[in-house]
Protein backbone atom coordinates (compact mmCIF):
# COMPACT_ATOMS: atom_id res chain seq x y z
CA UNK A 1 0.00 0.00 0.00
CA UNK A 2 1.22 3.23 -1.17
CA UNK A 3 1.03 6.47 1.42
CA UNK A 4 1.94 8.77 -1.33
CA UNK A 5 4.48 9.49 -4.61
CA UNK A 6 5.77 12.02 -2.29
CA UNK A 7 6.38 9.77 0.57
CA UNK A 8 8.13 7.79 -1.49
CA UNK A 9 10.35 10.86 -2.65
CA UNK A 10 11.20 11.61 0.53
CA UNK A 11 12.18 8.38 1.23
CA UNK A 12 14.65 8.72 -1.90
CA UNK A 13 15.93 11.53 -0.99
CA UNK A 14 16.88 9.85 2.22
CA UNK A 15 19.16 7.46 0.42
CA UNK A 16 20.76 9.97 -1.58
CA UNK A 17 21.74 12.57 1.67
CA UNK A 18 23.23 9.80 3.09
CA UNK A 19 24.80 8.32 -0.03
CA UNK A 20 26.51 11.87 0.03
CA UNK A 21 27.93 12.12 3.55
CA UNK A 22 29.26 9.29 2.68
CA UNK A 23 31.04 11.28 -0.13
CA UNK A 24 31.92 14.02 2.39
CA UNK A 25 33.14 11.45 4.59
CA UNK A 26 35.53 9.90 2.47
CA UNK A 27 36.62 13.32 0.82
CA UNK A 28 37.78 14.74 4.29
CA UNK A 29 39.33 10.94 5.12
CA UNK A 30 41.63 11.94 1.99
CA UNK A 31 42.51 15.10 3.06
CA UNK A 32 46.10 13.88 3.20
CA UNK A 33 46.08 12.07 0.47
CA UNK A 34 48.18 13.49 -2.80
CA UNK A 35 46.49 13.25 -6.13
CA UNK A 36 43.14 13.18 -4.31
CA UNK A 37 40.12 14.75 -5.93
CA UNK A 38 36.82 16.00 -3.98
CA UNK A 39 33.84 14.35 -5.04
CA UNK A 40 30.45 14.91 -4.72
CA UNK A 41 26.95 13.87 -6.36
CA UNK A 42 24.42 16.45 -8.27
CA UNK A 43 21.73 15.78 -5.38
CA UNK A 44 19.72 18.04 -7.17
CA UNK A 45 19.74 16.08 -10.40
CA UNK A 46 19.56 12.73 -8.86
CA UNK A 47 16.24 13.91 -7.04
CA UNK A 48 14.59 15.28 -10.18
CA UNK A 49 15.45 12.16 -12.07
CA UNK A 50 13.67 10.47 -9.42
CA UNK A 51 10.69 12.75 -9.55
CA UNK A 52 10.25 12.17 -13.10
CA UNK A 53 10.09 8.55 -12.51
CA UNK A 54 7.54 8.86 -9.78
CA UNK A 55 5.21 11.47 -11.18
CA UNK A 56 5.72 10.60 -14.84
CA UNK A 57 7.23 13.00 -17.45
CA UNK A 58 4.55 15.72 -17.45
CA UNK A 59 5.77 19.16 -18.10
CA UNK A 60 8.77 18.03 -19.40
CA UNK A 61 10.14 19.28 -22.58
CA UNK A 62 11.63 16.31 -23.45
CA UNK A 63 9.70 13.94 -26.05
CA UNK A 64 8.98 10.33 -25.32
CA UNK A 65 9.34 7.58 -27.09
CA UNK A 66 6.07 5.28 -27.68
CA UNK A 67 5.81 2.05 -26.76
CA UNK A 68 3.54 0.31 -28.91
CA UNK A 69 5.11 -3.22 -27.59
CA UNK A 70 5.44 -4.64 -24.95
CA UNK A 71 8.56 -6.60 -25.61
CA UNK A 72 10.28 -2.59 -26.75
CA UNK A 73 12.82 -2.25 -24.34
CA UNK A 74 13.34 1.15 -21.90
CA UNK A 75 15.91 3.41 -22.39
CA UNK A 76 16.84 4.02 -19.10
CA UNK A 77 18.28 0.95 -16.79
CA UNK A 78 15.75 0.81 -13.86
CA UNK A 79 17.68 -1.48 -12.26
CA UNK A 80 20.14 0.93 -11.07
CA UNK A 81 20.84 2.98 -7.97
CA UNK A 82 23.81 4.20 -7.96
CA UNK A 83 24.58 7.36 -8.13
CA UNK A 84 26.49 9.88 -10.35
CA UNK A 85 30.13 11.31 -8.94
CA UNK A 86 31.81 14.32 -9.96
CA UNK A 87 35.11 15.99 -9.33
CA UNK A 88 34.05 18.93 -7.00
CA UNK A 89 35.62 21.76 -8.95
CA UNK A 90 37.35 24.02 -6.25
CA UNK A 91 39.79 27.29 -6.90
CA UNK A 92 42.30 25.88 -3.99
CA UNK A 93 44.87 22.95 -5.09
CA UNK A 94 47.42 21.99 -2.92
CA UNK A 95 51.46 21.41 -3.94
CA UNK A 96 50.60 17.27 -3.76
CA UNK A 97 47.46 18.32 -5.53
CA UNK A 98 44.89 17.47 -3.48
CA UNK A 99 41.49 19.43 -3.78
CA UNK A 100 39.82 18.84 -0.46
CA UNK A 101 39.11 21.90 1.55
CA UNK A 102 38.26 21.25 4.94
CA UNK A 103 36.10 24.17 5.58
CA UNK A 104 33.90 23.33 2.30
CA UNK A 105 33.54 19.64 3.66
CA UNK A 106 32.45 20.53 6.92
CA UNK A 107 30.01 23.38 5.28
CA UNK A 108 28.46 20.66 3.30
CA UNK A 109 28.68 18.23 5.68
CA UNK A 110 26.25 20.20 8.11
CA UNK A 111 23.97 21.49 5.51
CA UNK A 112 23.71 17.98 4.15
CA UNK A 113 22.86 16.64 7.95
CA UNK A 114 19.99 19.62 8.34
CA UNK A 115 18.27 18.43 4.80
CA UNK A 116 18.36 15.26 6.09
CA UNK A 117 16.72 15.52 9.45
CA UNK A 118 14.17 18.05 7.47
CA UNK A 119 13.34 15.08 5.33
CA UNK A 120 12.81 12.42 8.28
CA UNK A 121 10.97 14.98 9.69
CA UNK A 122 8.67 15.46 6.87
CA UNK A 123 8.54 11.48 6.44
CA UNK A 124 7.84 11.23 10.27
CA UNK A 125 4.66 14.16 10.19
CA UNK A 126 3.18 11.71 6.98
CA UNK A 127 3.50 8.91 8.38
CA UNK A 128 1.33 9.91 11.94
CA UNK A 129 -1.05 12.01 9.18
CA UNK A 130 -1.77 8.40 7.35
CA UNK A 131 -1.80 6.42 11.22
CA UNK A 132 -4.40 8.92 12.07
CA UNK A 133 -6.15 8.35 8.63
CA UNK A 134 -5.75 4.84 9.48
CA UNK A 135 -7.29 5.18 13.08
CA UNK A 136 -9.72 7.21 12.47
CA UNK A 137 -11.87 5.56 9.80
CA UNK A 138 -11.26 2.18 11.52
CA UNK A 139 -13.68 3.99 14.39
CA UNK A 140 -16.36 4.47 11.92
Amino acid sequence: MEISKSYDLLAKSLDYRSARAKIIASNIANIDTPYYKAKDIKFEDELMSEAKKLFGNSGSEELELAKTNPMHMDLEDSDSVGVKYYLRATHTQRNDANTVDLDIETTELSKNQMMYQAAMSALQKESRLFKSILDASAKV
